[in-house]
C-alpha cells in the first residue's frame, strides 16, 4: 500500500504550479532580453516616434520663428509636390529594375551551382562577395573603376575589341551621363545577385529528389522538369527574395548618392528626403516623407513575413 508520504509526494507533484510561480518563472527566462530589448526602442522607436511629432508641425531652420504645428499639410505637400512625385516613380523603377534582374540572374547562377562539380564550394564563396562589400565601396568601383569614360574598365574593354577589329576609334561612352538610371541600376544588381541567389540555392536544395527522379525515368526532359515542378517549388522562394529586396532597394542612399549625387533624373525617395531635410532644412516636410516610406516599408515587410511563416509551415508539415 502506498503511504500517507507518499500520496502527497504524488499529489504535489501532479498539481500544477500556482500562477505567481509561473509568473516569476516566466520573468526569469525573459530577464535576459530586457536589455536587448530596451536598446532597441531606445535606437529605434524613440527616434521614429520624434520624426512622426516632428511631421505634423511646420519647422523650417531658414524660418525659427514660424515654427508651430502643421496638421496634415506637411502630407499634403508631399502628395502634391511634383519632385516628389518624380521621386516615387524612380524608386519604382529602381526597385523593380534591381528586384527582377537579379531574381532572374540569381536563379541561372542558383541553378548552376546546384550541380556537383570540382571546386562548388569555392566558386559559391565568391559569389557570394559582391554582397558583403560596403554599399558605398561598391558604388565607387563602379564609378570609378568601370563606368569612367577616361580609364574605366568598360571603355577599356571596348578599345580592346575595336582593335581586334583593327579600328583606331572606338566608341568611349560616358555611361553614367548617357544611362544615369541604369547605371545605379546595374551596381546595385551586381550587389544584389548574390543574396537572390542564396535564397533560390536553399530552395533548390529542399527540393523532393526522388519525385524528380521518376519525372525522369518517366521520360520528363530539363525543360519539363524545370517548368513543372522546380518553377512551382521554387515560387514562395522568389516571392520571398522579391519582398526582402525591395524593402532595402526601395531605402537605397549609397549608389545614388555616390554615383550621380540624385542628378540626370535618379533621385529616389531617401535621396529626395536627403534633400528636404539637409538642403532645404525644411524638417517638418522631410520627417512626413519619411514616415510615409517608413509606412510603405512596413507593408511590404509584411508581405514578407508572410511569406517566410508559410514557408516554416510548409517545411514543417513535410
Amino acid at each position: 500500500m502506498t503511504s500517507v508520504a507518499e500520496k502527497s509526494r504524488v499529489g504535489t507533484a501532479e498539481t500544477p504550479p500556482p500562477r505567481t510561480a509561473r509568473r516569476a518563472s516566466a520573468w526569469v527566462r525573459r530577464a535576459p532580453l530586457l536589455p536587448a530589448l530596451v536598446f532597441m526602442i531606445i535606437v529605434t522607436q524613440l527616434p521614429f516616434v520624434a520624426t512622426l511629432v516632428i511631421s505634423f508641425m511646420d519647422w523650417n531652420a531658414y524660418y525659427p520663428d514660424e515654427r508651430g504645428f502643421a496638421g496634415f499639410d506637411n502630407f499634403a505637400r508631399v502628395f502634391t509636390d511634383v519632385n516628389m512625385r518624380d521621386a516615387v516613380w524612380t524608386t519604382i523603377l529602381l526597385t523593380v529594375g534591381v528586384v527582377l534582374i537579379s531574381l532572374l540572374l540569381g536563379l541561372g547562377i542558383a541553378l548552376l551551382l546546384d550541380r556537383k562539380f570540382r571546386g562548388r564550394g569555392a566558386v559559391r564563396t565568391m559569389m557570394i562577395a559582391p554582397f558583403l562589400v560596403v554599399p558605398v565601396a561598391a558604388a565607387l568601383i563602379w564609378k570609378h573603376a568601370l563606368y569612367n569614360p577616361e580609364y574605366g574598365l568598360f571603355n577599356g574593354a571596348l578599345t580592346w575589341i575595336w582593335g581586334l577589329f583593327g579600328s583606331d576609334n572606338p566608341p568611349q561612352p560616358d555611361w553614367i551621363s548617357n544611362m544615369p538610371l541604369w547605371a545605379v541600376i546595374f551596381s546595385l544588381v551586381w550587389q544584389w545577385t548574390p543574396f537572390m541567389m542564396l535564397i533560390l540555392l536553399a530552395g533548390l536544395q529542399g527540393r523532393p529528389l526522388d519525385v524528380i527522379e521518376a519525372a525522369r525515368i518517366d521520360g520528363a526532359n530539363s525543360w519539363q522538369i524545370f517548368r513543372s515542378m522546380t518553377l512551382p517549388h521554387l515560387r514562395q522562394y522568389l516571392e520571398l527574395g522579391a519582398l526582402l529586396g525591395s524593402i532595402y532597394i526601395v531605402q537605397n542612399f549609397d549608389a545614388v548618392f555616390t554615383i550621380t549625387s540624385g542628378g540626370l533624373g535618379t533621385a529616389n525617395l531617401p535621396y529626395t528626403i536627403y534633400q528636404i531635410f539637409y538642403q532645404a532644412h525644411d524638417y517638418g516636410r522631410a520627417s512626413a516623407a519619411a514616415v510615409i516610406v517608413v509606412i510603405g516599408t512596413i507593408a511590404i515587410a509584411t508581405f514578407a513575413l508572410r511569406t517566410v511563416s508559410s514557408l516554416f509551415k510548409e517545411e514543417a508539415g513535410r
